[in-house]
């Protein structure tokens, strides 16, 4: 089992971009200094939700920050930005990082970035598929062209190319976040592990994982292979020495920035949605996840793995807005949490 932070840099009521950001790179630090296993960064556009709008970019400065823990997006926004940009990204953080870089990439949402950066809705809609495949064969191939609906251009070589003698790899990992059966068997077809939301519980999770099984074994992919797949679930971590200190304290931060951050999405075409009621919402992830002592936590995690078949994790402990708060949260998961479960 490995167990990593999820890091939004989250804004809370009262707080600028920056302080949300420093947090964001400060806990990415003490995670190095703690022990966990990986530091997974979000990407979100205009809202302060999560203010940093580049994962990839930050992830350059964290893997130059730390020395020992893996970096990942979690995730990239793929329609958002072009397949061979982002894989010359990859492929040179992968490079330089001595392989502890990791790409996550995902659909996004139908938000106002779509028009912002001139993708339009077809490229959520159904560019997808055309995106994913056209990222994979950059990361896999000397020279790559390209013919597609959104995508044509003569071939070109790959530099720098993501394989390489120090790594030792073929390239970096890929990971694929999913919502749906379709992007559950998009991934599987191509054998790359799933990323799983924190509003997501054991359940639907482990449904989840069967899925992209089943349509694993139908593409042709190896029992081995399969086996082999980290699937990475997604949640919350807060520790004190009872639960109901851990989750009062997620109950008096977290309402007030999810309020803010998700009415703050805009959809591109006007389209009506529905926004969670924000201290319910907060009340659920407590439910689902390790909030509260660090046996109760570990206990949590083991139990998830066990009843999913997912081996990683990706632990949001940002969640109180406070960066000393936050600093201690992961120290314990590293010293009190990570012990009991290895």
């Amino acid at each position: 089992m490995r167990v990593g932070s999820f890091v939004l840099a989250a804004q809370y009521p009262g707080q600028g971009a920056g302080e949300a950001l420093h947090r964001a790179v400060r806990s990415a630090e003490v995670a190095d200094e703690a022990g966990l296993d990986t530091v997974w960064l979000a990407e979100h556009h205009f809202v302060p939700y999560g203010t940093c709008p580049s994962a990839v970019t930050l992830a350059a400065l964290l893997l130059g920050r730390t020395r020992r823990v893996r970096v990942g997006t979690a995730v990239s926004v793929l329609p958002t930005v072009h397949p061979v940009a982002l894989g010359e990204q990859a492929a040179l953080l992968h490079v330089t990082s001595g392989g502890r870089f990791t790409l996550g990439v995902g659909r996004g949402g139908p938000w106002v970035d779509l028009e912002v950066f001139g993708a339009g809705l077809g490229a959520y809609e159904r560019g997808f598929p055309e995106s994913l495949d056209l990222l994979l064969r950059w990361l896999r191939e000397p020279s790559v062209g390209a013919s597609g609906e959104r995508y044509a251009f003569r071939e070109v070589p790959v530099v720098p190319r993501p394989a390489d003698a120090l790594t030792e790899t073929p390239g970096p990992e890929v990971v694929v976040a999913c919502t749906s059966p379709g992007s559950v068997r998009l991934a599987a077809e191509r054998g790359l592990p799933m990323l799983l939301g924190m509003h997501v519980g054991d359940e639907e999770k482990a449904e989840m994982v069967a899925l992209w099984r089943r349509h694993a074994r139908a593409s042709g992919r190896s029992p081995e292979e399969i086996a082999a797949a980290g699937h990475v679930s997604a949640g919350v971590c807060q520790l004190a020495d009872s639960r109901s200190d851990a989750v009062e304290t997620l109950l008096k931060a977290m309402p007030g920035w999810l309020k803010r951050g998700l009415e703050a999405h805009v959809t591109v075409d006007g389209r009506a949605r529905a926004m969670r009621d924000p201290y319910a919402y907060t009340e659920l992830l407590c439910g689902l996840h390790p909030v509260g002592t660090p046996r109760l936590a570990a206990d949590r995690l083991a139990a998830t793995a066990e009843r999913t078949g997912i081996s990683r994790f990706a632990l949001l402990a940002e969640g109180s807005g406070d960066l000393d708060a936050t600093e201690e949260n992961l120290r314990r998961l590293g010293a009190e949490v990570l012990p009991q479960l290895r």
